[in-house]
Protein backbone atom coordinates (compact mmCIF):
# COMPACT_ATOMS: atom_id res chain seq x y z
CA UNK A 1 0.00 0.00 0.00
CA UNK A 2 1.10 3.66 -0.32
CA UNK A 3 0.11 6.78 1.09
CA UNK A 4 0.29 10.22 -0.87
CA UNK A 5 -0.76 13.86 0.28
CA UNK A 6 -2.68 16.76 -1.74
CA UNK A 7 -2.04 20.29 -1.31
CA UNK A 8 -5.82 21.43 -3.06
CA UNK A 9 -6.81 25.04 -3.92
CA UNK A 10 -10.31 25.92 -5.23
CA UNK A 11 -12.82 28.18 -5.68
CA UNK A 12 -15.92 26.72 -4.11
CA UNK A 13 -18.61 29.18 -5.35
CA UNK A 14 -20.15 26.20 -7.54
CA UNK A 15 -19.61 23.69 -5.40
CA UNK A 16 -21.49 22.10 -1.89
CA UNK A 17 -18.50 22.24 0.18
CA UNK A 18 -15.60 19.80 0.64
CA UNK A 19 -17.62 17.01 1.99
CA UNK A 20 -19.49 14.36 -0.63
CA UNK A 21 -23.33 14.66 -0.79
CA UNK A 22 -24.98 12.76 -3.25
CA UNK A 23 -26.29 14.10 -6.29
CA UNK A 24 -23.93 17.70 -5.52
CA UNK A 25 -20.75 18.48 -6.92
CA UNK A 26 -18.45 19.02 -3.87
CA UNK A 27 -14.49 19.21 -3.96
CA UNK A 28 -14.05 16.11 -2.28
CA UNK A 29 -16.47 13.90 -4.45
CA UNK A 30 -15.06 16.04 -7.91
CA UNK A 31 -11.45 14.77 -6.87
CA UNK A 32 -12.06 11.10 -5.28
CA UNK A 33 -14.43 10.49 -8.68
CA UNK A 34 -10.72 11.42 -10.49
CA UNK A 35 -8.79 8.94 -8.27
CA UNK A 36 -10.76 6.16 -8.88
CA UNK A 37 -10.75 6.66 -12.63
CA UNK A 38 -6.79 6.60 -12.43
CA UNK A 39 -6.49 4.13 -10.16
CA UNK A 40 -9.31 1.50 -11.00
CA UNK A 41 -9.77 1.35 -6.89
CA UNK A 42 -12.58 2.39 -4.64
CA UNK A 43 -9.86 5.42 -3.38
CA UNK A 44 -11.13 6.87 0.02
CA UNK A 45 -10.10 10.78 -0.17
CA UNK A 46 -9.71 12.35 3.37
CA UNK A 47 -9.46 16.21 4.03
CA UNK A 48 -8.30 18.44 6.70
CA UNK A 49 -11.41 20.35 7.18
CA UNK A 50 -15.21 19.97 6.15
CA UNK A 51 -15.21 24.24 4.31
CA UNK A 52 -19.00 24.69 4.03
CA UNK A 53 -20.73 25.71 0.86
CA UNK A 54 -18.97 28.31 -1.01
CA UNK A 55 -15.92 28.50 1.15
CA UNK A 56 -12.81 28.81 -0.61
CA UNK A 57 -9.11 27.36 0.03
CA UNK A 58 -5.99 28.02 -0.85
CA UNK A 59 -4.41 25.07 1.29
CA UNK A 60 -6.65 22.19 1.93
CA UNK A 61 -4.86 19.31 2.24
CA UNK A 62 -5.98 15.47 1.34
CA UNK A 63 -5.08 12.31 1.99
CA UNK A 64 -5.32 8.67 0.02
CA UNK A 65 -3.89 5.18 -0.11
CA UNK A 66 -3.50 3.17 -3.13
CA UNK A 67 -2.17 -0.08 -4.78
CA UNK A 68 -1.60 2.15 -8.23
CA UNK A 69 1.68 2.00 -9.37
CA UNK A 70 1.69 5.66 -10.01
CA UNK A 71 4.49 8.46 -9.01
CA UNK A 72 3.14 11.56 -7.36
CA UNK A 73 4.12 13.39 -9.93
CA UNK A 74 2.03 10.99 -12.04
CA UNK A 75 -1.10 11.58 -9.95
CA UNK A 76 -0.37 16.04 -10.07
CA UNK A 77 -0.11 15.69 -13.80
CA UNK A 78 -3.14 13.47 -14.36
CA UNK A 79 -5.32 15.12 -11.42
CA UNK A 80 -5.31 18.53 -13.07
CA UNK A 81 -5.66 17.35 -16.52
CA UNK A 82 -9.06 16.13 -15.28
CA UNK A 83 -10.77 18.39 -12.77
CA UNK A 84 -12.46 21.48 -13.63
CA UNK A 85 -10.41 24.44 -13.82
CA UNK A 86 -11.64 25.63 -10.42
CA UNK A 87 -10.12 23.07 -8.42
CA UNK A 88 -6.01 22.47 -8.80
CA UNK A 89 -4.00 20.51 -7.23
CA UNK A 90 -0.92 22.35 -5.70
CA UNK A 91 1.51 19.88 -4.65
CA UNK A 92 1.02 15.75 -4.31
CA UNK A 93 3.59 14.14 -2.40
CA UNK A 94 3.77 10.42 -1.27
CA UNK A 95 4.06 10.08 2.41
CA UNK A 96 4.47 7.03 5.09
CA UNK A 97 1.79 5.17 6.16
CA UNK A 98 1.16 7.15 9.44
CA UNK A 99 -0.11 10.34 7.62
CA UNK A 100 -3.53 11.13 7.60
CA UNK A 101 -5.14 14.81 6.08
CA UNK A 102 -7.92 14.43 8.85
CA UNK A 103 -5.95 12.50 11.85
CA UNK A 104 -2.25 14.50 11.78
CA UNK A 105 -3.66 17.64 11.94
CA UNK A 106 -2.23 20.60 14.06
CA UNK A 107 -3.42 23.65 13.25
CA UNK A 108 -5.46 25.46 10.36
CA UNK A 109 -5.62 29.01 8.91
CA UNK A 110 -8.46 30.88 8.20
CA UNK A 111 -8.65 34.08 6.47
CA UNK A 112 -11.87 36.66 6.15
CA UNK A 113 -11.62 38.82 3.65
CA UNK A 114 -14.08 42.29 4.09
CA UNK A 115 -13.66 44.28 1.04
CA UNK A 116 -14.22 48.05 2.20
CA UNK A 117 -13.83 49.92 -0.85
CA UNK A 118 -17.31 52.02 -1.84
CA UNK A 119 -17.73 50.34 -5.22
CA UNK A 120 -16.98 46.24 -5.65
CA UNK A 121 -14.77 45.28 -8.38
CA UNK A 122 -16.85 42.70 -10.37
CA UNK A 123 -14.07 40.26 -10.39
CA UNK A 124 -13.97 40.03 -6.71
CA UNK A 125 -17.59 39.99 -5.67
CA UNK A 126 -17.62 35.66 -5.54
CA UNK A 127 -14.06 36.37 -2.77
CA UNK A 128 -14.91 38.89 -0.47
CA UNK A 129 -18.08 40.47 1.74
CA UNK A 130 -18.32 44.21 0.71
CA UNK A 131 -19.04 46.09 3.71
CA UNK A 132 -18.16 50.09 2.89
CA UNK A 133 -19.61 51.45 5.69
CA UNK A 134 -18.22 53.23 9.23
CA UNK A 135 -16.46 50.69 11.10
CA UNK A 136 -14.52 51.15 14.53
CA UNK A 137 -11.28 48.88 13.18
CA UNK A 138 -9.19 49.96 16.40
CA UNK A 139 -12.11 48.01 18.64
CA UNK A 140 -12.18 45.34 16.17
CA UNK A 141 -8.75 44.63 17.01
CA UNK A 142 -9.04 44.62 20.43
CA UNK A 143 -11.78 42.62 20.50
CA UNK A 144 -10.16 40.07 17.32
CA UNK A 145 -7.29 39.30 20.29
CA UNK A 146 -9.57 38.29 22.59
CA UNK A 147 -9.84 35.19 20.72
CA UNK A 148 -6.67 34.32 21.52
CA UNK A 149 -5.99 31.54 24.02
CA UNK A 150 -8.61 27.99 25.34
CA UNK A 151 -12.22 29.54 25.60
CA UNK A 152 -15.41 27.31 25.15
CA UNK A 153 -16.81 29.00 21.84
CA UNK A 154 -20.22 27.68 22.23
CA UNK A 155 -21.61 31.44 21.86
CA UNK A 156 -20.04 31.54 18.11
CA UNK A 157 -20.19 28.04 16.42
CA UNK A 158 -23.99 26.91 14.69
CA UNK A 159 -26.13 24.40 16.31
CA UNK A 160 -26.03 20.45 15.77
CA UNK A 161 -29.97 20.82 15.41
CA UNK A 162 -29.87 18.56 17.57
CA UNK A 163 -30.56 19.65 21.83
CA UNK A 164 -28.97 16.26 23.03
CA UNK A 165 -26.24 16.37 20.44
CA UNK A 166 -25.15 19.86 21.64
CA UNK A 167 -25.12 19.17 25.18
CA UNK A 168 -22.40 16.42 24.02
CA UNK A 169 -20.04 18.27 22.03
CA UNK A 170 -16.67 19.81 23.24
CA UNK A 171 -17.08 23.00 22.82
CA UNK A 172 -13.33 24.32 24.18
CA UNK A 173 -11.20 25.43 21.08
CA UNK A 174 -7.56 26.72 21.12
CA UNK A 175 -6.61 29.66 19.08
CA UNK A 176 -2.87 30.34 18.23
CA UNK A 177 -3.15 33.85 16.85
CA UNK A 178 -5.34 36.47 15.32
CA UNK A 179 -4.80 39.67 13.48
CA UNK A 180 -7.43 41.98 11.34
CA UNK A 181 -5.41 44.47 9.11
CA UNK A 182 -5.52 46.27 5.72
CA UNK A 183 -4.36 44.96 2.75
CA UNK A 184 -1.20 47.07 1.11
CA UNK A 185 -3.85 48.84 -1.06
CA UNK A 186 -5.89 49.46 1.91
CA UNK A 187 -8.84 48.32 0.13
CA UNK A 188 -9.51 45.11 2.13
CA UNK A 189 -9.60 44.76 6.11
CA UNK A 190 -8.61 40.89 6.48
CA UNK A 191 -9.28 38.73 9.36
CA UNK A 192 -6.45 35.89 9.61
CA UNK A 193 -7.26 33.17 12.36
CA UNK A 194 -4.61 30.02 13.23
CA UNK A 195 -6.17 27.96 15.41
CA UNK A 196 -6.11 23.50 16.25
CA UNK A 197 -9.23 23.50 14.92
CA UNK A 198 -12.81 25.14 14.56
CA UNK A 199 -16.40 24.36 15.36
CA UNK A 200 -18.61 24.57 12.24
CA UNK A 201 -19.61 28.19 11.14
CA UNK A 202 -17.20 29.58 13.82
CA UNK A 203 -15.02 31.73 11.70
CA UNK A 204 -17.47 33.84 10.22
CA UNK A 205 -19.63 34.07 13.76
CA UNK A 206 -16.20 35.40 14.76
CA UNK A 207 -16.17 37.94 11.82
CA UNK A 208 -19.65 39.01 12.74
CA UNK A 209 -18.69 39.73 15.93
CA UNK A 210 -16.31 41.95 15.26
CA UNK A 211 -18.17 43.17 12.69
CA UNK A 212 -20.75 44.57 15.35
CA UNK A 213 -17.99 45.88 17.56
CA UNK A 214 -17.10 47.83 14.81
CA UNK A 215 -20.19 49.38 14.23
CA UNK A 216 -20.41 49.57 18.02
CA UNK A 217 -23.82 47.13 19.40
CA UNK A 218 -20.88 45.42 21.06
CA UNK A 219 -17.84 46.36 23.15
CA UNK A 220 -14.56 44.76 22.52
CA UNK A 221 -14.74 43.77 26.52
CA UNK A 222 -18.08 41.43 25.44
CA UNK A 223 -16.22 39.03 24.08
CA UNK A 224 -15.25 37.83 27.10
CA UNK A 225 -19.00 37.91 28.80
CA UNK A 226 -19.69 36.22 24.98
CA UNK A 227 -17.57 32.81 26.63
CA UNK A 228 -19.40 32.65 29.58
CA UNK A 229 -22.69 33.09 28.22
CA UNK A 230 -22.14 30.19 26.22
CA UNK A 231 -25.16 31.54 23.89
CA UNK A 232 -24.84 31.74 20.55
CA UNK A 233 -27.86 34.55 19.88
CA UNK A 234 -26.22 36.96 21.97
CA UNK A 235 -22.96 37.07 19.51
CA UNK A 236 -23.00 38.11 16.28
CA UNK A 237 -24.35 37.54 12.82
CA UNK A 238 -22.73 34.29 10.49
CA UNK A 239 -21.25 36.32 7.74
CA UNK A 240 -21.68 34.99 4.30
CA UNK A 241 -19.59 32.02 3.53
CA UNK A 242 -17.94 33.48 0.20
CA UNK A 243 -15.47 35.83 2.52
CA UNK A 244 -13.89 32.90 3.87
CA UNK A 245 -10.60 31.31 2.75
CA UNK A 246 -9.09 27.99 4.04
CA UNK A 247 -5.51 29.31 3.86
CA UNK A 248 -3.23 26.61 5.31
CA UNK A 249 -3.16 23.22 7.53
CA UNK A 250 -0.51 21.65 9.42
CA UNK A 251 0.31 18.36 9.94
CA UNK A 252 2.73 16.15 11.90
CA UNK A 253 4.51 14.91 9.32
CA UNK A 254 5.59 11.33 9.31
CA UNK A 255 8.32 10.54 6.57
CA UNK A 256 8.08 11.48 3.34
CA UNK A 257 9.51 8.88 0.26
CA UNK A 258 12.50 10.31 -1.41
Amino acid sequence: MRYFKLTIAYDGTDFHGWQTQSNKPTIQGEIAGVLRQLTQENVVLLGTGRTDAGVHALGQVGSFRTLSGLSAGDFHRALNALLPPSIRIVKAEEMGPNFSARFSARGKVYRYRMYRGRVLPPMLWRYVLHYPFPLDEDAMRDAAARFVGVHDFTSFAASTGSEEDDKERVMEREIYSTELARTPDNEELVFTVHGRSFLRYMVRKMVGTLLDVGRGKLKPEDIDRLYELRDRSKSGPTVPAHGLWMVSAEHEESYKIP
